[in-house]
């Protein structure tokens, strides 16, 4: 077998017949199709409707340079377009980084929350709303609005470059200790949580809650300018890993002997997700199952090919985590529902029914 065949899927009972490879371009068609409607109805839908013609007319505007004026200018420039471009990256970061993941650890069940990244990314989130007032507000004075995503960023990284070196011994990585080590940091990480949320006050705790149930709400053109530049190399860089993930399907020696970088693969990999996902708590808190459902669905759909896999990943997640926020913030107006409630009530059942369709395929 060459690179060039899509490698074997993992082992499954039942599944949904893949697409023939001339329809795949319709797939792709289909994502770009509904990643537009969404980012439309994401301009237009909100407190205040804003007709689509109306959203796409101040962009037309803004794009050539014309200063658009008035309320719906204001709204749709200033808020709502910046939630949608962040909307965008974080939804293609996690699903990007979901097919990552379930490609690395040959498991259709993997989650980018496996490498330790979100279980980092939360303790210190935690630990900047908790025990930043009380130990470096005294010293430095309130601190400003960007500790807390700075601060969900680095421990992301650095839990899951510590995590990385745990698992790397002779300049091998074992993917099974990478798992074991990032669930034993999952476990203490949820304790530490729990410990910070006992000693926190009620705003801390409102604080932490509200950070730890996810939402676009805090976007600005800051954010999205910093978040882009972190999420968008790597995006860029994901579809150059397809064909180590397709060796790898066939086992990381066959992979070895033909001719693919394994360790070179798992790093990049390992990175690019830490980078991603760390990007994306930092955003927008903990938004669940976008990482696990949108490219298991695929894979379902279109077969196991990352070439195909990795790209459309990005479009589905980008078009389901818009959507999702467009959802959250029009259906209780003028209240909003936290995006990490919305993806969990939809993502869950919509989970537990792929599995009963193909039950006791996963596990052997």
């Amino acid at each position: 077998m060459t690179l060039a065949a899509a490698p074997r899927s993992f082992p499954e009972g039942k599944r949904l017949p893949a697409l023939p490879l001339d329809r795949r371009p319709l797939l792709f068609a289909g994502l770009l199709v509904a990643l537009a409607a969404s980012g439309i109805a994401a301009l237009g839908l909100g407190a205040t409707g804003i007709p689509a013609a109306r959203a796409l007319s101040i962009l037309a505007e803004a794009a050539t340079g014309r200063a658009a004026s008035g309320g719906d200018a204001l709204i749709v420039l200033q808020v709502r377009l910046p939630r949608l471009l962040l909307g965008l990256l974080v939804g293609a970061a996690l699903a990007s980084s979901g097919a990552l993941m379930q490609g690395l650890f040959r498991n259709p069940l993997a989650d980018p929350g496996l490498v330790g990244v979100s279980a980092g990314a939360a303790l210190a989130a935690a630990a900047t709303i908790v025990l930043g007032d009380a130990l470096l507000a005294p010293l430095v004075g309130p601190l400003p609005f960007a500790a807390l995503p700075l601060g969900a960023f680095a421990g992301g990284l650095l839990t899951t470059l510590a995590l990385y070196r745990i698992a790397t011994r002779g300049g091998r990585t074992s993917m099974a200790t990478l798992l074991l080590a990032g669930v034993a940091f999952g476990a203490l990480s949820g304790a530490v949580m729990g410990l910070l949320s006992y000693v926190s006050d009620d705003r801390q705790l409102r604080d932490l809650a509200f950070w730890s149930l996810g939402s676009l709400s805090g976007a600005t053109w800051t954010k999205v300018a910093a978040a882009a530049a972190l999420i968008l190399p790597g995006l860029l860089l994901v579809p150059a890993l397809s064909r180590g993930l397709n060796a790898l399907a066939l086992g990381e020696a066959e992979a070895y002997h033909l001719g693919v970088p394994v360790q070179r693969v798992k790093a990049a990999a390992v990175l690019t997700v830490a980078v991603a996902v760390g990007t994306s708590v930092a955003c927008a808190g903990m938004i669940g199952f976008v990482g696990i459902v949108v490219p298991h669905v695929l894979r379902l759909l279109a077969g196991p090919d990352h070439r195909m896999l990795l790209p459309a990943s990005a479009l589905a997640g980008a078009a389901l985590l818009v959507a999702a926020d467009t959802v959250a913030r029009t259906l209780a107006a003028p209240a909003e529902l936290p995006i990490g409630i919305l993806t969990a009530l939809i993502g869950a059942p919509f989970f537990l029914w792929l599995l009963l369709r193909r039950r006791g395929g996963l596990l052997t």
